[in-house]
C-alpha cells in the first residue's frame, strides 16, 4: 500500500492517532503536512518523521478557524503544488451531558464538526486536480452508543459518520473518495490521562469491553486510515470502518466465558 510522492495533509497530527497516521503516512512515501495548535507535538512529529527518512512539515492552525485553515492550504498550495490526501484527526475530547453550556456547544461543535468541513472546503480545490484523491474523517464507536454525560462528544462524532456519506455523495462526481474510521478504546495520551497514566491496571478493565480483550494502538488504526487512503481502497467510499477490536460486536452479554455456544438443539 505505497504512498510514494502523495501529498498529504494530516489534522490532530501533534499527538495520539493524527501523529501515528502522520507517521504513518510519510513511511510509506507521503508527504504529510500535519495541523495542529500544539507546536511543541507537531515538531516532535515531524522528527520522528525525520529519523525514519520520511519527509513531514508542520502548520500551526485551529481548524475550528476558517482563515486559518485557508492559510495553512495555501502554503501546501505554495510548497507542493497538489494535496491527495486528507485525514481529520483534530479533536476535542469535551464531555459535557446536562451541564453543558452554549459555549460548550460552541467549542466541540466548531472543532469535531465544522472543523472537518473547513478543512475538506479548503482542501477542495487542490484535492479535485489529483485524480486520486481520498479524505478520511476520525468518528469513533462513540458514535453508535449512549454514554453517561456525554451529549457533547457522542453527538459530534455521530455528526461525522453522517457528514463523511453527505461529503462522499458530493465529492464522488470529482473522483474523491470519502470515509471515516470509528477506533474503540484507543491507548493515546487522552486515555492515559484518564488512567493516570496506569496502563498496568487499566486495560485489564478496558480491554473486556472488546472482543480481543485490549486495547488498541495508534498505529492500528493508523494502519487502517492508510488502506483507505491507498489505490487498494479505490472503490471504497461513503464507509465508516470500526477500528475497534470488535467492540461494537459485542452484545449485553459481554465476553461470557467460553468460546462456543453451550445450548442444545
Amino acid at each position: 500500500m505505497t504512498l510514494k510522492e502523495r501529498v498529504a495533509v494530516v489534522t490532530g497530527a501533534a499527538s495520539g492517532i493524527g501523529a501515528a497516521t502522520a507517521v504513518e503516512l510519510a513511511a510509506r512515501g507521503a508527504h504529510v503536512f500535519g495541523i495542529d495548535i500544539d507546536e511543541a507535538g507537531l515538531t516532535r512529529m515531524c522528527a520522528t518523521v525525520a529519523e525514519s527518512g520520511g519527509h513531514a512539515a508542520l502548520h500551526i492552525a485551529d481548524v475550528s478557524d476558517r482563515r486559518a485553515v485557508d492559510g495553512a492550504m495555501a502554503s501546501v498550495e505554495l510548497e507542493r503544488h497538489r494535496l491527495d490526501i486528507v485525514v481529520n484527526c483534530a479533536a476535542s475530547f469535551l464531555a459535557k451531558g446536562i451541564d453543558v453550556t452554549s459555549e460548550d456547544w460552541n467549542h466541540i461543535l466548531g472543532v469535531n464538526v465544522r472543523g472537518i468541513s473547513n478543512v475538506v472546503q479548503a482542501a477542495l480545490p487542490l484535492l479535485q486536480r489529483s485524480g486520486a484523491a481520498a479524505v478520511v474523517n476520525t468518528a469513533s464507536i462513540s458514535a453508535r452508543i449512549a454514554q453517561p454525560s456525554r451529549w457533547t462528544y457522542n453527538t459530534t462524532k455521530g455528526a461525522i459518520v453522517t457528514l463523511t456519506k453527505c461529503m462522499a455523495m458530493d465529492l464522488a462526481i470529482h473522483g474523491i473518495r470519502v470515509n471515516s474510521v470509528s477506533p474503540g478504546w484507543i491507548w493515546t495520551p487522552e486515555v492515559s490521562r484518564a488512567a493516570d497514566g496506569d496502563r498496568g491496571r487499566w486495560e485489564p478493565i478496558w480491554g473486556r469491553f472488546h472482543l480481543l480483550r485490549r486495547l488498541g494502538e495508534p498505529k492500528e488504526v493508523a494502519n487502517a486510515i492508510a488502506f483507505l487512503c491507498s489505490e487498494e481502497a479505490s472503490f471504497i467510499t461513503g464507509v465508516d470502518l470500526p477500528v475497534d477490536g470488535g467492540y461494537l460486536a459485542m452484545g449485553p452479554e459481554g465476553l461470557g466465558e467460553t468460546s462456543s455456544f453451550a445450548g442444545t438443539e
